[in-house]
């Protein structure tokens, strides 16, 4: 999953942006809500994590743009105050969490966890297509009870496409969400990993999970 980190104390973003990128992540990140604001404007995220008391632009009026534009991305709001009145106002704005700081990052994980399931509508963790199952808290994927190896972009790739199964994925969105924006490959490089998917996940197999949708892109269903 790609996720945006947004915090101020450089030390503190540095540490989370590589924590989670330990985790499997694909992570952006910036230090105030401007940067935070042009980042959305051309990249898709699946969750983001948020300081309210930043330069330029607080947390707060980032989260009402972003709300005001209709972006239902998650946000984990992070902030040094406890008081309840802060609390209540990220979320009655739109927070999907709040953490105060310091924090565990155990916890932290477990609250990126539940945010992405609720926002694709799902209770839990696993995915299943057919007799393909998805493990995002294990990054694990099996077929007819088979564990399928799958390298980290594969498995990036196969991830997003199952959170999105039944949607058609264009070659530009794949790249946009699995790749941060120091890659600057070209997106023929989607082709490559969606040949080495099919080979791993569909050869051998009569009923096809991975389909070109000539024109578009690609999508995962079963048929």
């Amino acid at each position: 999953m790609r996720i945006l980190v947004v915090e101020d104390e450089k030390d503190l973003n540095r540490v989370i942006t590589k924590r989670l990128q330990n985790e499997g992540y694909n992570i952006d990140s910036c230090y105030n809500g401007e940067q935070a604001l042009l980042y959305l404007s051309v990249g898709e995220f699946d969750a983001i994590i948020m300081d309210i008391m930043m330069p330029v632009m607080s947390g707060i009026e980032v989260l009402k743009v972003m709300r005001t534009k209709d972006n239902s991305t998650p946000v984990l709001l992070l902030t040094a105050r406890d008081s309840i009145k802060d609390k209540v106002e990220g979320l009655d704005i739109g927070a999907d969490d709040y953490m105060i700081k310091p924090f565990s990052f155990d916890e932290l994980l477990a609250r990126i966890r539940v945010m992405t399931r609720k926002a694709v509508g799902h209770s839990k963790n696993i995915f299943i297509i057919g007799d393909l199952i998805v493990d995002t808290n294990l990054r694990t994927a099996t077929r007819a009870e088979k564990e399928i190896s799958l390298s980290a972009k594969e498995y990036e790739i196969l991830e997003y496409m199952v959170r999105n199964k039944g949607t058609v994925l264009s070659r530009e969105k794949i790249e946009n969400h699995v790749w941060n924006f120091e890659y600057s490959g070209g997106t023929n490089v989607i082709d490559v990993y969606i040949r080495y998917l099919r080979k791993k996940i569909d050869e051998g197999y009569e009923k096809k999970l991975i389909h070109t949708v000539r024109g578009m892109g690609y999508v995962i269903r079963c048929e």
